[in-house]
């Protein structure tokens, strides 16, 4: 008695395509007679799966095993998918992605266009050039199109022959089993072809290695690890295939003093303690030059301003970035004796202040009335 197609692949019967084929290609890696050399059970589960993929797979017959069932399927003359080899013929394409050989393998075109390799670049500038933007002139050694040849290989006059070993198809086929497993033809490596009477510029490479300046141009506002592409600079293509691409892959130095984040610039600057208390203007650098700013009376060390467009020019345009300069408040350490002098006495007059400020903050706001009396009581 035939076992329900459905129960074999473990589905249910209003399963999607999707989940019947995710279904067999398990069971077709499991059963897989080169996984399991010898062993009768296997190959027969084997089969039996690809008998009801077969079926569930194809809509017209899906319908009619539905609602005829097996008996249906053997009116219209279907026996089932026949051998091995015959499953394997079958489901190609699922084989090839599964287990990475076919079983026919397609004719490859020997005279298809073959493009060319992209390339990669890797370019370091500065933090000033990427703010700002530059243009650079680098020699890139690579491959080119033979132009003696065209990219054939070939001498001229003449033209490659198909390979006599794949006889053209690229691959070679050797039987594994009852299956036939393809691989790169180790001859022709794939092309389909050989050269028997090779360019003398490129040895029957259909390339030439040579080295060209290409002009880099660097937009202002480039950030580090930012990658561009430059179309048609990478090596060249054969048989009139078109050349690759260049991608020039930007490494940014470090600025000694300014931070970049995304468009925004950070800088710490030191202002003397006297003029952070009495509050002053200042001239800042910027990326873009000097810039006055601002420094209201009593700015505490960490305090951060803001200059409006100060910043990094946006790539897509629309005006920069700001500029977040954070004021460390610098102490003096070398000190004339009047200086001295006239700091205690600033000292004296502030920490009177201070501190009774403080302890009243503190006191009221930290100690309960019992606590008071409590410390009251200790004193």
């Amino acid at each position: 008695m035939n076992r329900d197609y459905y129960d074999i692949l473990g589905v249910a019967r209003g399963a999607s395509a999707d989940e019947i084929k995710k279904s067999y290609r398990k069971l077709a890696m499991k059963y897989h007679p080169d996984r399991n050399p010898g062993d009768p059970e296997a190959e027969a589960s084997f089969k039996e799966a690809a008998e009801a993929y077969e079926v569930l797979c194809d809509a017209q017959k899906r319908k009619i095993y539905d609602t005829y069932g097996h008996e249906g399927l053997k009116n219209t003359g279907y026996s089932g998918p026949g051998t091995a080899e015959d499953i394997f013929s079958s489901f190609n394409d699922l084989f090839g992605d599964l287990f990475g050989f076919g079983g026919r393998s397609r004719r490859r075109n020997p005279n298809a266009p073959v493009p060319g390799d992209d390339l990669r670049y890797d370019m370091e500038i500065s933090f000033m050039d990427a703010v700002h933007g530059t243009e650079r002139e680098v020699d890139i050694t690579k491959r080119e199109t033979c132009w003696t040849c065209e990219g054939s290989g070939a001498r001229p006059g003449h033209k490659p022959q198909t390979c006599p070993t794949c006889h053209g198809r690229g691959q070679v086929i050797r039987s594994q089993g009852f299956f036939q497993v393809s691989s790169t033809c180790p001859q022709c490596h794939g092309s389909g072809q050989v050269i028997a009477d090779p360019c003398v510029d490129c040895n029957g490479q259909g390339l030439v290695n040579k080295t060209k300046k290409v002009s880099i141009k660097i937009p202002p506002g480039v950030d580090n690890g930012a990658r561009m592409r430059l179309r048609g600079e990478g090596e060249g293509g054969r048989r009139g295939g078109h050349a690759g691409d260049l991608y020039v892959v930007i490494h940014v130095q470090p600025h000694e003093f300014f931070l970049r984040e995304g468009q925004t610039i950070y800088l710490r600057y030191p202002v003397p303690m006297a003029r952070a208390a009495l509050g002053c203007e200042v001239e800042v650098p910027t990326v873009h030059g000097a810039a006055k700013l601002k420094i209201p009376a009593g700015t505490q060390g960490g305090e951060r301003f803001t200059l409006r467009r100060e910043g990094v020019p946006s790539l897509r345009g629309g005006g920069r970035g700001d500029m977040v300069v954070e004021v460390q408040v610098q102490t003096p350490t070398k000190l004339t004796k009047q200086q001295k002098e006239l700091l205690k006495e600033f000292d004296a007059q502030y920490e009177e202040k201070h501190e009774e400020g403080f302890f009243s903050r503190l006191f009221h706001g930290h100690f309960s009335q019992g606590d008071k009396k409590q410390h009251a009581g200790d004193a």
